[in-house]
């Protein structure tokens, strides 16, 4: 029985906070499109976006902050306490001051006000209540009341702070689309991890060259193409023209599938043998690219090749594991 009530309760209080994100949907309108407007000319005289809040909505605050950041949109988070003890310091009058309190009566938010207005600084409310102390003290006032908490006693934070967390979500986004911001832009902000390597790395810096990629002409017999394989460290082959200049692979696959069919194989030429055609990518290629591609086609070995379908290098699968890319 403990268990079945524990999940149902989860399951309510997932449905509560579904229900009051679905308000706030809802309820999307005008203010909401103030806000986004104001944040872009922010943005483009130069100006930041501080986020302000105590407590819950304090959190939430400086979650939205590090997502406007990193989505190019330049914002910062300012404790009100601390605001009020030299942190004011980071407002110019270029700012934009958004203030976090579902109540509007949060005391050491409302405190920072007059002073944000004597430096000049917008200030625009996002707050439960549209009749609040903090919306009569702010320019701009985003109205996201929610039915209910899902706490019992209707208290704790939790449906508002989700329902915040949403809303400062779809701030972030609508801006990232409003002004352009790239996937290349967004790698820029996150050179280190996952994220950057994905982003960031190219079929360049990936991909076997020099003596690490086994090439032969096309009259070269299959004997010939495995000891070349061999010396490259080589799952495949590249076959090229005089002038480096792509015809097919040839891989150790094509060989295993091949040596039961004829006896000759080893001295047979290896145009005859060759996959024509292969997929290939250039080496200023995402790297990401090559993962889809290895994905979608069930191949372990990409060529890489030039404007003019000269052999580069090769993209082996196996490497992708020492870049971390799978």
């Amino acid at each position: 029985m403990l268990r079945n009530t524990i999940l149902q309760r989860a399951r309510d209080v997932m449905d509560i906070e579904m229900e009051g994100l679905s308000q706030v949907r809802n309820q999307l309108g005008e203010p909401f499109f103030q806000l986004a407007q104001r944040c872009l000319d922010t943005l483009a005289k130069g100006g930041k976006l501080v986020l302000c809040g105590i407590g819950k909505s304090g959190h939430i605050g400086q979650k939205l902050a590090a997502t406007l950041s990193s989505t190019g949109s330049t914002a910062v988070f300012l404790h009100p306490v601390e605001a009020m003890h030299g942190d004011l310091g980071v407002l110019s009058g270029t700012d934009l001051l958004i203030a976090l309190s579902y109540s509007g009566e949060t005391d050491e938010l409302l405190h920072v006000l007059p002073a944000a207005k004597r430096l000049g600084v917008p200030i625009v409310a996002i707050t439960g209540s549209a009749t609040s102390s903090l919306a009569r003290l702010s320019d701009l006032t985003v109205p996201m009341p929610v039915p209910r908490e899902a706490c019992p006693f209707n208290l704790a934070p939790t449906t508002s702070t989700t329902a915040l967390l949403a809303l400062g979500d779809a701030l972030a986004i609508a801006l990232l689309e409003c002004r352009d911001f790239s996937a290349e832009d967004y790698a820029k902000l996150h050179p280190s991890g996952a994220i950057g390597r994905s982003i960031t790395l190219r079929v360049a810096d990936i991909m076997r060259a020099g003596e690490r990629l086994a090439k032969v002409g096309p009259d070269a017999c299959i004997r010939d193409a495995l000891f070349e394989m061999t010396r490259a460290k080589a799952g495949s082959v590249a076959v090229v023209n005089a002038e480096e200049r792509l015809l097919g692979i040839f891989t150790d696959g094509d060989f295993r599938r091949h040596i039961t069919t004829d006896a000759n194989l080893l001295e047979m030429p290896i145009g005859q043998v060759m996959t024509p055609n292969p997929i290939t990518v250039r080496a200023d290629a995402m790297a990401v690219e090559v993962m889809r591609i290895f994905e979608q086609r069930r191949i372990d070995d990409i060529l890489v090749v030039d404007e003019g379908g000269r052999v580069q290098g090769i993209v082996d699968v196996q490497d992708m594991p020492r870049f971390k890319l799978m």
